[in-house]
């Protein structure tokens, strides 16, 4: 069991441990949570990352993994791999990696991201309506030491020395907090609090123990 204490809004009964935190000293209040999903699909070796620019409503101009909000007849895996289909155009065998909580200052509604990945996809990404896909190198200091080498899945064509990175710049703030964590195969949870102009307030995010 995890000795840490959770942020309101987080549940994990296994073992973690604490990788960043700041902010203020209160968490923002909410009063109710919708359901979200986050799916990014990764290069074996973790080399290589698609990404998204939103194009359209929440979040525009911003890169980010595909998902969106759980319809009432649906899982979370259902939801995520809907998703990745409509907006990418590609089907992956999904699995969860993480969840994310966030809250903004003056919205009564919290959210619950479910984060999937995989290693390998069926299809020819797409763009749609909502997403312009693009792959992605990434860079030494969001890659764990030592990163796995390739060994299952189907890679993408482009070699990653020829890709640009991660932008974070034009990513939400925290990303740069869990992604080394999923790059790193370790489970993450995390909570991050904005204000109404998208500035973190307060945050906390832990991952499973690395490997040996």
């Amino acid at each position: 069991m995890s000795t840490l204490q959770l942020p309101p809004g987080l549940t994990y009964d296994r073992p973690l441990v604490e990788t960043t935190r700041g902010g203020v000293v209160d968490w923002v209040d909410y009063k109710s949570v919708k359901l979200y999903t986050n799916a990014f699909v990764i290069s074996p070796d973790s080399r290589k990352v698609l990404l998204g620019l939103k194009k359209r409503g929440f979040g525009v101009g911003l890169w980010n993994g595909f998902g969106g909000k759980v319809d009432p007849e649906e899982t979370p895996l259902q939801a995520a791999i809907r998703e990745l289909e409509e907006e990418a155009g590609i089907k992956a065998p999904l699995e969860q990696c993480g969840t994310l909580f966030f809250a903004v200052d003056g919205v009564d509604a919290a959210f619950n991201i479910d984060v999937y990945r995989a290693y390998e996809y069926t299809g020819t990404i797409t763009e749609s309506d909502e997403m312009r896909p693009q792959w992605f190198s990434v860079q030494d200091d969001l890659l764990p030491r030592g990163h796995l080498p390739a060994n299952t899945g189907h890679a993408p064509a482009e070699d990653s020395a020829e890709l640009p990175p991660v932008p974070l710049e034009q990513m939400w703030a925290d990303d740069e907090f869990w992604m080394p964590l999923m790059f790193a195969r370790r489970y993450f949870v995390g909570r991050a609090d904005f204000n109404a102009d998208n500035k973190m307030l307060k945050w906390w995010f832990a991952g499973s123990p690395p490997a040996p």
